[in-house]
C-alpha cells in the first residue's frame, strides 16, 4: 500500500476556464443546459440533457444539437476507434429505457446523425428498471448494460444493428451496478462488473461466461475506470479509503488516501480523482443561490509516484478528455481546461528542486530521448559528487557510459581515496567494451594498488568470461606489477605467444616450460619463435633445443596434437598428410656457442635429408676440419674419426656441398686428403701437380702425371720444367718424364734441350736416347712428305693433261651397250662424256634426275659433299683456334685449313631460280649476285670436257638451228647412230663450271638456271637432225635453244682460267659478260653486285696453272 500523502506535489498542469476563441470571453453556451451525461471522442464533446437533446461541441467551441429522445438522455458512450455513439434515454416514463446507436458519419435529411439501432434495455428481472451503467466493446461485437436492480445484460453481435444480436443476463444482484468495463487480451475478453457491494469479472471467451469474484467491496457511481497499457490495463476502483487495482483474476495493489471520491478518470498514464471538499464558495454578486461545494481535482502520476496537479473546482459534474487535454465540467456550467506542461518545463521544475530521480523517472515515462537522459544522469552525478556522495555519483556516471567522455569522470576520481569508485567505473567501462588501452592500464593499476587479487582474478583469470579489455595492455601491466601468473594466463589464453615466451624466458626464466610451449605451437609460430629465442634456449637447455630443432626441420607436428589427423582416416579418399619442414640453414646461427650440438644437428639433417642445401654440408665440413685442426696429438682415435667423417662427407655422391667453398676450407685447415680429392673431383689436375711440387713430393708428382696425363698431357711438360729447375739429383725422374714426352710428342726437341740446359745435374746421357729417337722420327717424316709431294705433283700433271685434252680434242663415244641393261644401244639414246651411254627409257627409269649420269652420281655427290664441308669450314674460326690449341702439331692444323681455302678470298655464286628464258629478263634471280671475284669476258670458243655433256640421239631428225655466238661453228644434222660416234672438235654450247653450294651462275635470258648438283657426268643429248645442245645442271633441254655465253671466271676450260678477272667497265662497274656493257640498275633488281669486288683469290696450284680451274672446286682434280 502506498500512501499518496507522502508523494511530492508538483504543478505540472495549467488550469484555465474555456473561452470563446472568437470573442475571448468565457464560454457560456452550456449555461442553460441541464446536463445529465457527458462523453467525448473523435474530436468532439457530447452532452445529454433532461429534454432528450444531444449537444456536440467541436474544438472551435461551436455547439450543435438535435433531439434524440422525448424525455431525457441518461447515458452516452463514444467509441474511440469508430465514429459510433451509443446512447440510452427515455421516450416514455414507466417503461424500459431505449438504446440507440448513432452513426455520426452518416447524416439524414435533416442533417442529423443516423440512428442505426433502436433497442429496449431489458433488465434480467423483466421489470422496468433504470439503466445505471453502460459500456461498449471497441470491436463492436459486445455491449454490456447495468441496471439499478443489480442485473447485467450482455448483448452479443453487431452493436450497430439489432439483427443477429443476442442478449442475456449474466449477473443478478440486489444492489445497483455502478460500473462496467471491457478488457481485451490476445486470447480472452473480460468484463468487469462493479456494484455497491462487490467487484466481479466475467471471462466472455467461451459460450458460457465464467464468473470470478474479485472483491466483496464495490464502489459508488463514476468511481471505476480502466487504465491503459502503462498500468497493464488494470481496473481501478475508488473508495473512501483508497484506490484499488484489479486484474481479471484478483486484486492488485492500492493507493491509500482518504476522502470521498466522486469521479475517477484515466488520462495518459495519469489518474484523475475528484474528491469532496468541505469548503464552500461565497455567494454570487447577486446573492442568489446556495453556496457551492468545492471539489478537489487531483492528478496522480502512478508510475513516477508523485502528484502532478491538485486544485479545487466548484462541484465537478464530470471529467472529460479530448484534444490532448483534460476538461472539467463544473457545477457552474463552466468548462475548466487542464493543459499539461511540456516535458522540458517539468524537468526544469524538478532540477530547480534537485529532484533528479523524479526527473529521470519522468523523462523515461515520457519517452525522452537518450541524449536527454544522459544529460540528466550527468547533472545528477555532478550534484551527488558536489554533495560528497561519491558512490551515488559514480552510479550515475556509469549510466552515462557511451555518451559522456570517460576522462570527464576519471579526472574526478583520480584521488587515492576514491580509487574504489574509479575501479567501479572502469569495470563498467570494460563491460561495455568501450575501454581503450589507457583505461585497461588504469584499472589493472587500481587492482594492483588495492591488492585486490580476487577482483584481479575475476577480471583476468575467468576462462569463459568475454574479454572486455585490450589483452596486450593487460599483459604488460600485470608483467610490470609482478603478476606473472596473470600475464601468462592471458598470453596463453589469447595466443600471445611472443609475450608468453618473453615472460617465461626473461622474467620467470623457466626455459624448459618455454621450450615445451614452443613445441605446442603451429609450424609457422614455432619456427619464428625458435629463430627469435633459439640462441637463449640453446645456451640453457642445449639438448632439448637441438631435439626440437631436429623435429622442426624434418616433419614437425605440434606436441599436443595427434600424429595422424583423425579426419584423414575417416574419409574414403586418403589425403596425404602435409609435411612441414623448416629450412635448417636458417637455424645455424643458434649454435654459435655450441659447436658439438651444431655438429649433431647437421649430421642428423644430412642423414634424413640428403638433399639439404650446400650451406648445411659446408658448415658440417667446416666443423669437422675445425675440430680436426684443434684436436690433441694424443687423441689419435678422435683425429682418425674426424678425418673419416670429413672424407665420407666429401666422397658421398649425395652431398651437395659447394666444391669451391669446401676447397677453401680444406686449404685453410691444411687437410691434404680433402684438398687432393677436391682437386681431382673438380678435374684440377694442374693444381694437384702444383700441390705436390710445393711439397717436393717427387714420387707423387710422377704418380699424378701417370694418373691424369691422359686427361691433361701438359702435366708431363710441367713436370719436366719442375725437375729441370731442381738442383737435386732427379735423373731418374727426368728420364721417365722424357720418355712420356717423347711417346706423346708433347714438346719439340729443341725446347726440351733448352729446358734441361738449366739443370746442372742433367747430363747428355740423360737426353741422348731421346734426341736420337726424335731425329730418326723427323727423318722418316721428311721422307714420307717428299713421297707424297711427288705423288701429288704427278696426279696434278695428269689432271692438267686431261683438262687440256678435253678443251682441245673431240670426244669419241665408242660405247655400244647400255650401261644399265647391257643391251645394244638403240635410238633414242643418251651419252655422257664419262663414257656411259643409256637407252632413253633406261635413263628415265634409273636416273634420279636428268642432269647426271646414274653410274657416276654417287661419286659426284661425295665430291660435292667434300666441297660443301670445306666451304662450311671456312668460317669456323673458333673451331680452328680450339683445334690449334689442343693439337700436338699445330702446323698440320694450319696446313689443313690452308688447304680448305680458309686464307683465300673466295668467289661465291648463288643458285638461280628455275624460270623460263622469257621471264629471266625481268627476274632478279637471273642476275648475278655479289661475288668477291670479277667475271671475265666470254672466250671466243669453248670446249666440252669428258663426262659433262650428254649426246641425245632421237629417232627422227629435226631441222637445224644455227647459233649466232661469234667464234663457235655450226653443225649439220647428225647422221643416224653408228658406233663409234665421234663428237665434234668443239662443243656447240659452253658447259657451266661445277660450283660448290651457295653459288649461282650468272645467266641471261637465253639460259636456264643452273643448280649446285652438277657433276662430271652432266649429260649431253645429241639429236640426229639438229646441232647438239647442252643443258645446265638445273633442267635438261630437249629442243634447240639460243646459245648462251659464260664468263671466263665460271668456265674452267676458258682461256685464262677462272681466276683471271675481266677488265672493269668504265665508271667503276663490272662489265656484263653477256651484253658487253657495264651493269646498270635496269638489269639488276638492286645494287650492282660486282662493284668494289675484291681481287681474285690465290690459285692453289701455282702461277703456272692459273689458266686452269680451281682444284678445290673441280671434281675432276680429286
Amino acid at each position: 500500500m502506498a500512501f499518496l500523502q507522502q508523494w511530492r506535489r508538483f504543478n505540472f498542469f495549467d488550469k484555465e476556464v474555456v473561452k470563446n476563441p472568437q470573442t475571448s470571453e468565457i464560454f457560456n453556451k452550456i449555461q442553460d443546459i441541464d446536463i445529465t451525461t457527458c462523453a467525448s471522442g473523435r474530436g468532439q464533446i457530447i452532452f445529454g440533457d433532461t429534454r432528450g437533446i444531444l449537444y456536440f461541441l467541436d474544438r472551435s467551441m461551436q455547439l450543435t444539437d438535435f433531439k434524440a429522445y422525448e424525455e431525457r438522455v441518461t447515458h452516452l458512450h463514444q467509441l474511440k476507434q469508430h465514429n459510433i455513439l451509443v446512447s440510452i434515454g427515455q421516450d416514455e416514463s414507466g417503461i424500459n429505457p431505449v438504446i440507440k446507436v448513432w452513426n455520426l458519419d452518416k447524416k439524414d435529411k435533416t442533417n442529423n446523425p443516423t440512428c442505426t439501432r433502436y433497442t429496449r434495455a431489458i433488465p434480467g428481472s423483466n421489470n422496468p428498471s433504470q439503466v445505471s451503467s453502460l459500456t461498449v466493446s471497441e470491436n463492436l461485437n459486445m455491449m454490456a448494460i447495468g441496471f439499478m436492480d443489480g442485473s447485467v445484460t450482455l448483448i452479443r453481435g453487431d452493436v450497430t444493428r439489432e439483427r443477429h444480436s443476442k442478449s442475456r443476463t449474466i449477473h443478478q444482484d440486489k444492489t445497483p451496478v455502478t460500473g462496467l468495463a471491457f478488457r481485451h487480451s490476445q486470447r480472452n475478453t473480460f468484463l468487469y462488473v462493479v456494484t455497491e457491494t462487490c467487484t466481479l469479472s466475467f471471462n466472455l471467451t467461451g459460450k458460457e461466461p465464467r464468473k470470478e469474484v474479485l472483491d466483496l467491496h464495490g464502489c459508488p457511481f463514476h468511481c471505476s475506470v480502466m487504465s491503459d497499457a502503462t498500468q497493464d490495463n488494470q481496473f481501478l476502483i475508488g473508495r473512501s479509503d483508497a484506490v484499488y487495482f484489479y486484474q481479471p483474476d484478483g486484486r492488485g495493489p492500492c493507493l491509500a488516501f482518504e476522502g470521498q471520491k466522486t469521479i475517477l478518470h484515466w488520462f495518459r498514464g495519469y489518474l484523475v480523482v475528484v474528491t469532496k471538499d468541505s469548503k464552500t464558495l461565497p455567494r454570487s454578486v447577486a446573492g442568489e443561490g446556495p453556496p457551492r461545494i468545492m471539489d478537489i481535482v487531483t492528478v496522480y502520476d502512478i508510475q513516477n509516484k508523485f502528484i502532478a496537479y491538485s486544485a479545487p473546482v466548484p462541484e465537478v459534474l464530470d471529467v472529460i478528455q479530448e484534444w490532448g487535454s483534460i476538461y472539467i465540467l463544473g457545477g457552474d456550467r463552466k468548462l475548466y481546461h487542464l493543459q499539461e506542461k511540456d516535458t522540458q518545463t517539468k524537468l526544469e521544475i524538478l532540477f530547480k528542486k534537485n529532484l533528479y530521480i523524479p526527473a529521470i523517472n519522468l523523462a523515461k515515462s515520457q519517452h525522452y530521448d537518450y541524449d536527454g537522459l544522459i544529460d540528466i544522469f550527468t547533472q545528477y552525478g555532478d550534484h551527488l559528487y558536489s554533495k560528497g556522495d561519491h558512490d551515488g555519483a559514480i552510479a550515475q556516471y556509469i549510466r552515462t557510459i557511451g555518451r559522456l567522455e570517460p576522462s570527464y569522470v576519471i579526472r574526478k576520481f583520480l584521488d587515492a581515496q576514491r580509487i574504489h569508485n574509479l575501479t567501479a567505473y572502469l569495470q563498467a567501462l570494460h563491460k561495455e567494451t568501450l575501454a581503450n588501452e589507457d583505461h585497461t592500464t588504469l584499472l589493472l593499476n587500481c587492482y594492483t594498488k588495492l591488492k585486490d587479487n580476487s577482483k584481479l582474478d575475476e577480471f583476468i583469470m575467468t576462462k569463459d568470461k568475454e574479454v572486455t579489455f585490450d589483452v596486450e595492455t593487460a599483459i604488460k601491466v600485470c608483467r610490470q606489477a609482478g603478476y606473472y601468473e596473470h600475464a601468462l594466463f592471458l598470453a596463453e589464453k589469447h595466443n600471445q605467444h611472443n609475450l608468453y615466451l618473453k615472460i617465461q624466458l626473461e622474467d620467470i626464466k623457466d626455459y624448459q616450460k618455454a621450450l615445451t610451449y614452443i613445441a605446442k605451437l603451429d609450424f609457422e609460430e614455432a619456427m619464428d619463435n625458435m629463430k627469435k629465442y633459439g640462441k637463449m634456449l640453446m645456451s640453457e637447455v642445449p639438448t632439448q633445443t637441438t631435439d626440437l630443432l631436429k623435429l622442426l626441420c624434418t616433419d614437425y607436428k605440434p606436441s599436443d596434437k595427434p600424429l595422424v589427423d583423425p579426419a584423414s582416416l575417416s574419409g574414403d579418399v586418403i589425403v596425404p598428410p602435409l609435411v612441414h619442414k623448416a629450412p635448417a640453414e636458417e637455424f645455424i646461427h643458434i649454435f654459435v656457442n655450441n659447436s658439438s650440438q651444431l655438429m649433431e644437428f647437421l649430421e642428423h639433417m644430412t642423414k634424413v635429408q640428403q638433399d639439404s642445401p650446400s650451406l648445411i654440408y659446408n658448415t658440417l665440413l667446416e666443423l669437422y676440419l675445425h675440430d680436426l685442426a684443434h684436436v690433441e696429438i694424443k687423441e689419435k682415435a678422435t683425429k682418425k674419426e674426424l678425418e673419416r667423417k670429413a672424407m665420407d662427407l666429401l666422397q658421398t655422391s649425395d652431398s651437395h656441398y659447394d666444391i669451391d667453398q669446401a676447397l677453401i676450407l680444406c686449404q685453410m685447415h691444411n687437410f691434404k686428403k680433402g684438398i687432393l680429392f677436391l682437386y681431382e673431383k673438380g678435374k684440377l689436375y694442374q693444381q694437384i701437380l702444383h700441390y705436390h711440387m710445393e711439397h717436393d713430393e717427387y714420387d707423387q708428382i710422377i704418380d699424378a702425371c701417370k694418373r691424369y696425363g691422359t686427361q691433361d698431357s701438359n702435366l708431363w711438360v710441367q713436370a719436366l720444367s719442375y725437375f729441370a729447375g731442381r738442383e737435386d739429383n732427379c735423373k731418374q725422374y727426368i728420364v721417365e718424364v722424357l720418355s712420356q714426352i717423347d711417346r706423346r710428342n708433347l714438346l719439340p726437341p729443341l725446347i726440351v734441350i733448352e729446358t734441361l740446359a738449366h739443370n746442372s745435374t742433367a747430363t747428355l746421357s740423360v737426353v741422348k736416347d731421346y734426341i736420337i729417337r726424335r731425329l730418326q722420327q723427323e727423318n722418316d717424316q721428311i721422307a714420307d712428305d717428299e713421297r707424297l709431294i711427288k705423288q701429288y705433283r704427278e696426279e696434278t700433271e695428269k689432271m692438267r693433261t686431261q683438262i687440256e685434252e678435253m678443251k682441245t680434242n673431240a670426244k669419241i663415244f665408242q660405247v655400244s651397250k647400255c650401261s644399265v641393261c647391257n643391251h645394244k644401244l638403240e635410238l633414242p639414246s643418251v651419252h655422257f662424256l664419262c663414257q656411259h651411254s643409256y637407252h632413253q627409257h633406261c635413263f628415265d627409269s634409273y636416273a634420279d634426275n636428268d642432269q647426271e649420269c646414274p653410274a657416276c652420281a654417287p661419286e659426284n655427290h661425295k665430291v660435292l659433299d667434300i666441297i660443301k664441308a670445306q666451304e662450311q669450314g671456312r668460317d669456323l674460326h673458333e673451331q680452328f683456334h680450339r683445334q690449334l690449341e689442343k693439337s700436338q702439331d699445330g702446323f698440320s692444323v694450319v696446313a689443313e685449313y690452308f688447304g680448305r681455302g680458309v686464307f683465300n678470298k673466295v668467289t661465291l655464286l648463288t643458285d638461280s631460280n628455275k624460270s623460263s628464258p622469257a621471264r629471266q629478263q625481268s627476274s632478279p634471280a637471273s642476275r648475278p649476285v655479289t661475288t668477291p671475284q670479277p667475271i671475265s669476258k666470254p672466250p671466243p670458243s669453248t670446249r666440252i670436257p669428258a663426262s659433262v655433256q650428254p649426246q641425245i640421239t632421237p629417232a627422227q631428225p629435226q631441222p637445224q638451228r644455227a647459233y649466232t655466238t661469234p667464234g663457235i661453228p655450226t653443225r649439220a644434222a647428225a647422221a643416224p647412230y653408228s658406233a663409234p660416234t665421234q663428237a665434234p672438235a668443239r662443243a656447240s654450247q659452253p658447259v657451266p663450271r661445277i660450283t660448290p653450294p651457295q653459288q649461282r651462275v650468272p645467266q641471261t635470258s637465253m639460259q636456264r638456271p643452273s643448280t649446285p648438283d652438277s657433276s662430271k657426268s652432266s649429260p649431253r643429248r645429241t639429236p640426229t637432225s639438229t646441232t647438239p645442245q647442252s643443258s645446265l645442271p638445273g633442267t635438261p633441254q630437249r629442243g634447240a635453244s639460243p646459245k648462251p655465253d659464260y664468263s671466263d671466271s665460271l668456265n674452267p676450260f676458258a682461256e685464262g682460267g677462272p681466276g683471271k678477272a675481266s677488265k672493269p667497265a668504265v665508271g667503276g662497274g663490272t662489265m656484263n659478260p653477256f651484253t658487253g656493257r657495264p651493269y646498270s640498275p635496269t638489269e639488276a633488281a638492286g645494287k650492282n653486285p660486282f662493284e668494289e669486288a675484291p681481287p681474285a683469290g690465290t690459285n692453289p696450284f701455282g702461277d703456272e696453272a692459273e689458266e686452269e680451274d680451281d682444284g678445290s672446286y673441280n671434281p675432276f682434280f680429286n
